[in-house]
């Protein structure tokens, strides 16, 4: 699935959907890394908002990491409240075997970042596939980290001044 794609699959009812690139400072990453509970692949972020009559419809991320050995892409999207709406894997280059199902995936919605939030308390494991349970589970939490560090008022991630410098659809 091509970013664009994946975006319009986040966002169906989105008029537009910006897009806006942001390097984390150290006071950032570390805030991130301590509330995701997970290493920061990249400083690097790209917010990715959905956008209809003026109001933001959620926030999304494409997480990307490495797995065992490989890469894979996460899309986690967020509702404007911070929840997660859903998580979808875009790219996955471990086996196919240790390839995590939606129905896995599906635990993920409507959480928000608590200390719940991990495998062994509110997310159950893949059988053979820990692995590719624990990046999915870290992607997510960063994911809600980001939104938390960087958009902590919804109100203000819709505002023309947020918005400025965001590359469109």
């Amino acid at each position: 699935m091509s970013r664009r794609d994946a975006l319009d699959w986040a966002f169906p009812n989105a008029e537009r959907i910006e897009s806006r690139t942001v390097v984390l400072d150290d006071n950032q990453a570390q805030a991130v890394e301590r509330l995701a509970r997970a290493p920061l692949p990249s400083r690097l972020v790209t917010i990715h908002t959905g956008l209809a009559e003026g109001r933001a419809l959620g926030h999304a991320f494409i997480d990307l990491h490495t797995v065992r050995t490989l890469p894979e892409a996460l899309l986690v999207v967020l509702e404007s409240d911070g929840r997660v709406r859903a998580a979808r894997v875009l790219a996955f280059y471990e086996p196919r075997d240790y390839l995590p199902t939606g129905r896995w995936l599906a635990q993920f919605d409507q959480r928000a970042l608590a200390p719940g939030l991990r495998l062994g308390g509110e997310i159950h494991g893949i059988a053979g596939a820990t692995l590719s349970a624990r990046a999915v589970t870290a992607g997510v939490r960063r994911a809600l980290a980001l939104r938390q560090v960087l958009l902590p008022n919804p109100v203000a991630a819709a505002s023309p001044a947020a918005a400025a410098g965001a590359g469109g659809r």
